[in-house]
């Protein structure tokens, strides 16, 4: 196991749950002595030896053969040089997120369409192998799990209109059935509103998961996969010049563009578009295309309210022209009370808007597995899902959530999800809209990603 942090923690104990491994099968390199004391608990070996360019494969090799698996739940380590030195070695892998090494997201040097996840996802897709072991990418909570829930969601939404049972044998049946549906917009629309003693102080960064891994997406330029049935192109739009052309992003961080969206316990409210694999995964998944391009696409990004304190700290951070604060706090056992709210938001369809997902609150969370949080078990059981898959499934060489079997990942980590849910509303993003303030709006079409945005 790469990286040791929250997400590492969390996993570890689900992993000796669920696969038959003795603790001296498992190794922890990680770049620090957080989560030392977790390690000693279970009887894993635990070394705290930062991996960079210059060292990675002299430590890692020695420890990689062929049936082993690589579990990266890192940051600041180079996905790609993972996934390439497992593929030499014969091990399997599997990670939550595509990274670079450190200060990649950040890199001025670089343009701004280098440092997508779009510009990332190519690269790994590039490393795509007939046979080579498997490497299952992006498969945590969001990306990976969000996934499996639009699949679901539109298994629910068919039945619930009438339409034909039975879930597609491919994706070119997942993308007819999006668009039989007319899913115009997908939100992973979450709220976390998990509170933590003490509450934040000013120059400090507080979150309820990784800290690096939130600064440095957020300080990633804001991505959203483009629908066929958008008119609007943004002023800040950018488009990718290669690639599958599903996605696009805009010439300004995540964390400072907000959107309008939905979920059943908060109801309306504005999250970050942070960019996520997802957006541009599953708008390429769900795409129809014919010659000249697509025919249909739904738009696809995450709307992402964190905690409270994770908003001050965002604010903050911003205020700081995207320096980081001196001080920064993982919070996991000083929470107090809270629930992660995290699903998927498909609207357009003939019902409306229809939002499934996980409502884990923090007590259920620490009940269900120990060292986790409910943002974290949403992340960590989904990891430990996937895992169980890249072994039942090896010689599958890179594989993205969206070509797994829906059905296998979730029937494991549904039992970890606190309440599932699924309900429909009539939100839609004109609700309420020009009373106070004339906006430039698009009245015809209330799922324009103009009217979503907040401006």
């Amino acid at each position: 196991m790469v990286g040791f942090g929250s997400i590492g923690q969390g996993t570890l104990p689900l992993l000796l749950r669920h696969i038959d491994l003795k603790p001296e099968q498992i190794s922890i390199v990680t770049g620090d002595e957080k989560g030392r004391k977790v390690a000693a608990e279970h009887g894993v070996a635990f070394h705290d030896t930062p991996l960079t360019p210059a060292n990675y494969r002299a430590l890692l090799e020695p420890r990689l053969g062929r049936g082993d698996l690589l579990i990266n739940c890192s940051t600041d380590v180079s996905s790609i040089a993972l996934i390439t030195l497992c593929q030499e070695c014969g091990a399997a892998y599997i990670d939550t997120c595509i990274e670079p090494w450190a200060g990649g997201y950040t890199d001025a040097s670089t343009t701004p369409a280098m440092r997508t996840n779009y510009a990332l996802r190519e690269k790994a897709l590039a490393l795509k192998r007939p046979g080579a072991p498997t490497a299952v990418i992006t498969h945590g909570a969001n990306p990976g799990m969000v996934s499996h829930l639009v699949k679901e969601a539109l298994l629910h939404i068919a039945r619930d209109c009438g339409r034909p049972a039975g879930a597609p044998k491919d994706r070119a049946g997942w993308a007819r059935l999006a668009r039989d549906l007319n899913i115009r917009t997908i939100h992973i629309a979450e709220r976390d509103s998990q509170v933590a003693a003490p509450r934040k102080s000013p120059g400090e960064f507080v979150n309820t998961w990784s800290v690096e891994g939130f600064v440095g997406e957020g300080c990633q330029p804001a991505e959203l996969g483009w629908g066929s049935h958008e008119r609007h192109f943004p002023a800040d739009g950018r488009r990718h010049k290669a690639g599958c052309k599903a996605a696009i992003y805009l010439a300004r961080p995540g964390a400072s563009t907000r959107v309008r969206t939905w979920t059943p316990l908060a109801g309306p409210i504005d999250g970050f578009l942070i960019t996520h694999s997802e957006s541009i995964s599953l708008a390429d998944y769900l795409s129809i295309d014919e010659e000249g391009g697509p025919v249909y696409r739904p738009t696809v990004h995450y709307a992402y309210h964190p905690s409270d304190d994770t908003v001050l700290s965002v604010h903050e951070l911003a205020g700081r022209n995207w320096q980081m604060q001196a001080s920064h706090r993982l919070v996991k056992d000083e929470i107090v009370s809270g629930v992660d709210e995290l699903g998927v938001l498909l609207m357009g369809h003939e019902k409306g808007a229809f939002w499934y997902g996980s409502r884990l609150s923090i007590q259920e969370a620490r009940r269900l597995a120990p060292h986790n949080s409910a943002t974290s078990l949403q992340v960590t059981a989904p990891v430990v899902a996937g895992v169980i898959w890249a072994l039942r499934h090896p010689g599958r060489g890179v594989v993205e959530p969206e070509e797994m079997d829906h059905a296998e990942i979730m029937d494991f980590i549904r039992p970890y999800l606190g309440r599932v849910v699924g309900e429909y509303s009539d939100w839609n993003p004109l609700q309420d809209r020009g009373r106070l303030f004339d906006e430039d709006l698009d009245g015809d079409d209330p799922w324009q990603f103009k009217n979503f945005r907040v401006v």
